[in-house]
């Protein structure tokens, strides 16, 4: 049914995102934390780490960690940062911006297919300025080796994960040069099935007495995915432009087989089964060019179409209750263009330029069943906003001392229309003003100190935005709310480092962000309805992270704590959450290198979530290359001792729900990557519109 969890590391390194929300009982959100470093080469030794203003910067050539697989393996075993499941996550920073070589990283595939062993640097900016998204809370930097030579590369990959149930995804990559001209294609199939089981029981009080809704699960949900991308890139001189096209399809088979009661009456065994079929289209091109040797010419264009049918049938095979049948059609359309100018003015940088963008997306809800329709109607909704923005920044570096300084405008036209009716209470139009400011020093090379404060506005995504509801069980909904607004955050961090020590310090101020709550819905049966509404949090976060080189040890310790201020309806959700993770990179003889990542949290609160203890639980990897680095060998072990928890509770307007679930964190998997004289894609292109792509 519901899920709604953060697993084992997520929540020890990077789950403090600003936001949790609730997810159906098909899929599960997914945060993200990042960072930043400065280049400094140290032959085989852990990545240097120094802080530049509000921006961390590490160097992976040169040192242990360029010959560990993958860019998602380096990054793994970076400060402040956790990898799960693809997934890259900073420590309380919530989900980052990514960039390759200056461009935006539009999947999770880039980062597979990038190995360790061509990346030289990378940075985290951990307070990102006003040519960003208002929501960006961190941009994670890769910069890569520009080792090129004219003729053929290829990559493939094959990889196979051993859970509760059997995964595998391969991928092969081309890349031909030829001069200035760079042509590429990529291509991935992944073929996955997950297992999750658990109950969630619901407390509450109703007409007078103590009432119980219960339920069980037991889902299963085997899907199969894929894309093809291609592309071009010219680079000659000071000018450069490129663009790519990708397609992406996805067929998904849920089932849930479990059961449902209410108070002690005997349980109701359901079957929920839905199927998925997806389509995405991407097209991007950028235009770059430096003139008169100091003015930088840079735009970006994108055009995203997806679309979605889902069909769903909930069947009670012991009971005369009806089978509850219900699909729905989804498509959303995405037009975006950002150019900006680059230039030195009063000894500084100064980039100026504006960000604009045209999002529709298309629901139509169709609900079959004739008693349920009674409270949850078929419906057709249309969101369509238009985003026009300017921005401008500046930076500049008096001896030791660095000033950072940005300001952001954004309109924003927003109509809802439900059923061919524009819903005027909903509907907006917005003019936002977001400013930033960083103030760095530096001592000496061994230590530095930065304040920056950050206002921005965070819109929500538009799967919070629906009007439709979904059937959950006989008493359970699930739904969005269309008249969420859009949250405002101010934003204060100080960073410091002194020697080994890093020390990250953030408070944040946010009003309208959005947690997930449960309570009764008014309809002619006994229903309970979860979704996300507008609520008022401050957190502080403290993040203490001790790193380096010992002989052929690489340590890396990581101890925080975040505390929120939360109240609804007289409900106090303050509870801190303590956590740790020890990160171990080990070079053995022969070539081999071992992993060992141990993390850990106590019980506190993030929202309306209460979540439970992870005291240790155990990641681990050993990996070789042979044949001159032309093919690698990893093995990779994920919760060892199968200890991590993704219990929570949630306590809303008298309702207290109990969820306990096991989901497929105990993993082993066998990756084999053969290259052929590898190289990267040059493509230069900066995400036209980040924060629309997301909410999509």
């Amino acid at each position: 049914m519901t899920i709604l969890t953060k697993t084992g590391r997520q929540l020890a390194t990077a789950a403090f995102a600003s936001l949790m929300a609730p997810a159906s009982f098909a899929s599960e959100p997914a945060d993200s934390l990042n960072k930043e470093l400065q280049e400094i080469v140290v032959a085989a030794k852990q990545p240097a780490t120094r802080l530049e203003g509000s921006t961390l910067v590490s160097t992976i050539a040169g040192s242990r960690l360029q010959d560990i697989g993958t860019c998602l393996d380096a990054l793994a075993q970076l400060p402040m940062i956790a990898v799960n499941d693809g997934e890259v996550t900073v420590t309380g920073k919530g989900a980052p911006e990514i960039y390759i070589d200056g461009r935006p990283m539009r999947d999770g595939d880039e980062l597979r297919q990038l190995q360790s062993s061509n990346i030289r640097k990378v940075e985290l900016l951990l307070s990102p300025g006003a040519m960003y998204d208002s929501d960006t809370k961190a941009v994670l930097k890769i910069s890569t080796r520009k080792n090129f030579v004219d003729g053929l590369s290829l990559s493939e990959r094959v990889e196979v994960t051993a859970k509760r149930r059997w995964s595998a995804n391969g991928m092969l990559d081309l890349n031909y040069r030829a001069g200035a001209w760079d042509f590429f294609a990529t291509g991935t199939i992944a073929r996955n099935n997950s297992l999750l089981t658990g109950t969630t029981t619901n407390t509450f009080s109703y007409e007078g007495k103590r009432t119980v809704i219960g339920s069980s699960q037991h889902n299963t949900y085997p899907s199969i995915n894929g894309s093809v991308k291609a592309g071009l890139n010219y680079a000659k001189g000071a000018r450069s432009f490129g663009a790519y096209y990708r397609f992406g399809p996805e067929h998904g088979d849920f089932t849930n087989s479990g059961s449902e009661w209410l108070d002690n009456n005997p349980r109701i065994k359901s079957r929920i089964e839905r199927s998925t079929d997806s389509r995405s289209h991407l097209v991007s091109a950028y235009y770059d060019n430096t003139f008169a040797g100091r003015y930088q010419l840079h735009f970006d264009g994108n055009y995203r179409y997806s679309s979605a049918t889902n069909s769903v049938e909930t069947i009670y095979p012991e009971s005369d209750d009806e089978t509850v049948r219900s699909n729905d059609k989804r498509g959303s359309t995405l037009w975006a263009g950002k150019l900006y100018l680059a230039l030195p003015l009063f000894k500084g940088n100064f980039i100026a330029g504006t960000q604009d963008s045209y999002t529709r997306t298309d629901l139509d809800f169709r609900m079959a069943d004739g008693p349920v329709a009674d409270y949850i109607p078929s419906s057709t909704t249309k969101a369509e906003q238009t985003s026009l923005a300017a921005f401008a920044k500046w930076d500049r570096t008096f001896g030791k001392f660095s000033l950072s300084a940005g300001l952001r405008y954004e309109y924003v036209d927003y109509r809802f229309i439900v059923n061919g009716k524009e819903d005027t209470e909903v509907s907006r139009k917005d003019n936002l003003l977001t400013p930033d400011i960083s103030l760095g020093w530096s001592f000496n090379e061994q230590s530095q100190i930065s304040l920056s404060y950050k206002m921005a506005t965070v819109k929500p995504p538009y799967s919070q935005l629906t009007g439709s509801l979904t059937y959950v069980g006989q008493h359970q909904i699930e739904g969005g709310n269309p008249a969420l607004r859009d949250e405002r955050m101010h934003d204060l961090q100080l960073f410091g480092m002194w020697n080994d020590f890093l020390l990250q310090a953030d408070y944040t101020r946010s009003t309208d962000t959005y947690g997930s709550v449960k309570r009764l819905y008014p309809a002619p049966t006994l229903q309970l309805l979860m979704q996300p509404v507008n609520i008022d949090v401050s957190a502080v976060n403290i993040c203490l992270v001790w790193s380096r080189n010992i002989r052929a040890w690489s340590p890396n310790l990581t101890l925080g704590v975040r505390k929120q201020w939360l109240g609804i309806e007289g409900t106090r959700y303050n509870r801190p959450i303590f956590f740790y993770d020890f990160s171990n990179t080990i070079s053995l003889p022969k070539g081999f290198l071992l992993t060992a990542n141990a993390y850990g949290q106590t019980s506190g609160d993030m929202h309306t979530n209460r979540f439970g203890t992870t005291w240790f639980s155990l990641d681990a990897s050993v990996g070789k290359s042979f044949f001159k680095n032309a093919l690698r060998i990893k093995l990779d072990a994920t919760d060892i001792f199968n200890t991590a928890c993704n219990d929570w509770t949630m306590n809303t307007f008298g309702i207290f729900v109990n969820k306990r679930q096991k989901y497929d964190r105990r993993t082993l998997s066998l990756t084999l990557t053969y290259r052929l004289h590898p190289r990267k894609s040059q493509y230069k292109g900066e995400p036209a519109s980040k924060e629309e792509l997301r909410r999509l």
